[in-house]
């Protein structure tokens, strides 16, 4: 009995930690972002973004996220794309373990305009959703909506907030809410870079996150002109 007791607790605790998510840990984003204009209406989303549990191990996600924009006007700006992402849904790591794989297709819309110096950002975007578990698949539908404030402090520095909605169309309504705080630093006039926190969270668990985030946009509307002249 001594025996059956020990073994029936060793089995509770290591169940319990297999299941912990991981929300007591500080972990990290780290991400690129890329808008690479092709012409006076359109241009290139590009996006790559590694997540993990821990703030320099232990996997999460990996994002990979592309897309075409059409701009409207300066401050208007409709986009069609596709995201692959692979998910550890664990957050304790195991040998031969099956990733969540996730091919999406979204749309969005965003809007902008300006208050004194206050720069402010409407994102609306809607997400089919083709999910593969390993043993079995499935199919969602999220909304999303992201407001975002962006202060100029300086020519170089800048301070970043946003707070964004996750509307599930399915089963339960709320699926999660993120809010973020960062001080961005203007490296050149089409690049820049972001340290921030992020607050995610979710209906059973928040998980607090350290943010790295650099934005490059370089304009590709020469190499493209270049390229139809060669032709």
């Amino acid at each position: 009995m001594k025996r059956l007791f020990l073994l029936l607790f060793a089995s509770t605790c290591f169940y319990g930690q297999a299941q912990q998510p991981g929300e007591n840990e500080l972990g990290a984003w780290y991400m690129y972002f890329g808008t690479n204009k092709i012409s006076e209406r359109f241009s290139i989303h590009s996006e790559a973004q590694f997540r993990f549990y821990e703030t320099t191990s232990n996997f999460n996600q990996l994002l990979l996220r592309t897309g075409l924009n059409y701009h409207i006007n300066p401050n208007a700006i409709a986009t069609g794309g596709y995201g692959f992402i692979s998910t550890d849904t664990s957050f304790l790591e195991f040998p031969s373990e099956t990733n969540t794989k996730e091919h999406r297709i979204f749309q969005q819309f965003i809007l902008k305009n300006k208050v004194w110096e206050f720069l402010f950002e409407h994102r609306y975007r809607l997400e089919q959703r083709f999910l593969d578990f390993g043993d079995r698949t499935d199919t969602q539908h999220r909304a999303r909506y992201r407001i975002q404030l962006t202060l100029p402090l300086t020519d170089t520095f800048f301070l970043n907030f946003y707070d964004e909605l996750f509307i599930n169309l399915q089963d339960n309504l709320f699926g999660q809410n993120r809010l973020y705080v960062a001080l961005g630093v203007h490296i050149t006039q089409n690049s820049s870079v972001q340290f921030g926190y992020l607050r995610n969270q979710f209906s059973t668990a928040v998980f607090d996150r350290l943010q790295i985030g650099l934005t490059y946009n370089p304009d590709l509307r020469g190499v493209f002109k270049r390229k139809a002249k060669d032709n």
